[in-house]
């Protein structure tokens, strides 16, 4: 499994100088399952994965918490947005 936005998540956090993500898994019982999703914490927040895994699939809820992190991140660098929501960042 490729850690491309885990990767590209750090290397972000590395050129902005603030510490490096922190990813914590999370889980929910439903029904006779449980399905599991991850959170990543950048700088003291906490950005949620938008989707929920079956446990074999545990770096994909990674992945996908990355990438909302890291779109999250560029959007609000972008001059029109910084302005209009304040910089998460």
């Amino acid at each position: 499994m490729s850690k491309q936005w885990q990767n590209k998540l750090e290397n972000a956090c590395k050129s902005m100088q603030i510490p490096p993500p922190k990813f914590h898994v999370v889980s929910d019982r439903r029904g006779g399952r449980t399905a599991w999703s991850a959170r990543v914490e950048i700088n003291g927040q906490f950005i949620d994965a938008r989707f929920w895994f079956d446990g074999k699939n545990l770096e994909n809820a990674k992945e996908d918490a990355a990438e909302v992190a890291l779109n999250r991140m560029i959007a609000t660098r972008l001059p029109s947005s910084a302005s209009s929501r304040g910089s998460l960042w």
